[in-house]
């Protein structure tokens, strides 16, 4: 099966990617194995050639199962990870636990662990997956330079980063992307970011596409959640605020109709028609999400559709912040 391609860089890519990051880690329990590896495959012989994962993602565990699963296939895939945040000993105990670190020797320690966990010598784009206020953004991208030029990193991405920390990347080397969450619930990257990638000629990855599975329509009760789920930390996903936000999806689901496919695929079809710039890379661990997700590439949102999505979620409609 072949996907619609989209540029990152120097790559071409199937223009829905795979986020990997549920495959080990932030949703409760992760998948068996076996049923891991089986939906990496799935991906790929589905026409998926992007793969984003990082060392945080299971403290490496996600990086090790996605290199492990796809070196076979490495030639065929344009392979992404981040670093900058990274699971680190602390403590007497020596417990590993989040660490935000952009020194350059961070950074370069980051990157060889995620060399050595994913099984390649080169990593086609990478990532400071969040960025360390207190070391300058130009040490932790000129850093990143220093590896490219060695040959261990072959594109430059940011995560979360303001249009103008993204300015001030791009003077110190060139950056092919930048990932950050981008919904029709998360309209932040409307500001300003997006603009500034096409106007530099960055791509711009959209994480949580379908906003957690809240635009999937199929969330419903909150109260359940996992004890490990990280949306239990989340405002907009409290019982209360998440009550008030399930308002938008009546009318929502109503468009999807009008439109002629999934809430899933409605939310991944606005964000193809944003820009051609735009790659969103939902996750799964659900064979069938995933080839409803990518079926999104081939659901054509005509601009009155468009107009109707952009009246609905409005910023203002929204209750609640992404984080706490």
């Amino acid at each position: 099966m072949s996907l619609p391609q989209r540029r990152i860089g120097p790559f071409h890519v199937s223009a829905i990617g795979l986020g990997c990051m549920n495959l080990s880690h932030a949703y409760g329990a992760p998948p068996p194995v076996a049923d891991a590896e089986r939906l990496l495959l799935q991906a790929l012989d589905a026409g998926v050639t992007l793969f984003d994962t990082a060392a945080l993602y299971g403290f490496g565990a996600n990086e090790t199962l996605v290199g492990r699963v796809l070196k076979p296939h490495r030639q065929r895939i344009t392979l992404c990870s981040k670093g900058g945040m990274s699971g680190q000993p602390v403590g007497p105990g020596g417990a590993l636990q989040r660490v935000i670190d952009g020194r350059p020797e961070a950074i370069r320690r980051d990157v060889e662990a995620s060399l050595q966990q994913l099984g390649t010598d080169v990593i086609d784009l990478y990532y400071l997956h969040r960025w360390h206020k207190a070391v300058p953004i130009e040490e932790s991208v000129g850093e990143m330079a220093r590896l490219q030029a060695e040959g261990k990193l072959r594109a430059l991405g940011l995560s979360e980063v303001s249009a103008a920390t993204l300015r001030r990347a791009h003077a110190v080397a060139p950056i092919a992307a930048v990932q950050s969450e981008y919904s029709l619930w998360s309209r932040n990257a409307e500001i300003a970011v997006l603009d500034e990638c096409r106007r530099i000629g960055a791509a711009f990855v959209a994480f949580s596409p379908v906003a957690r599975a809240y635009l999937t329509g199929t969330l419903r009760d909150v109260s359940a959640f996992d004890a490990k789920d990280i949306r239990r930390a989340m405002p907009r996903f409290a019982p209360a605020t998440y009550a008030a936000n399930l308002a938008l999806l009546a009318p929502y689901a109503a468009i999807a109709q009008q439109a002629g496919c999934s809430q899933a695929q409605l939310a991944l079809a606005w964000l193809l028609a944003r820009g051609d710039h735009i790659v969103p890379i939902p996750g799964t661990v659900n064979p069938a999400h995933l080839a409803e997700n990518l079926g999104a590439a081939a659901v054509p949102l005509s601009p009155a559709v468009m107009a109707q999505l952009d009246a609905l979620f409005q910023p203002q409609a929204i209750h609640g912040p992404r984080y706490n």
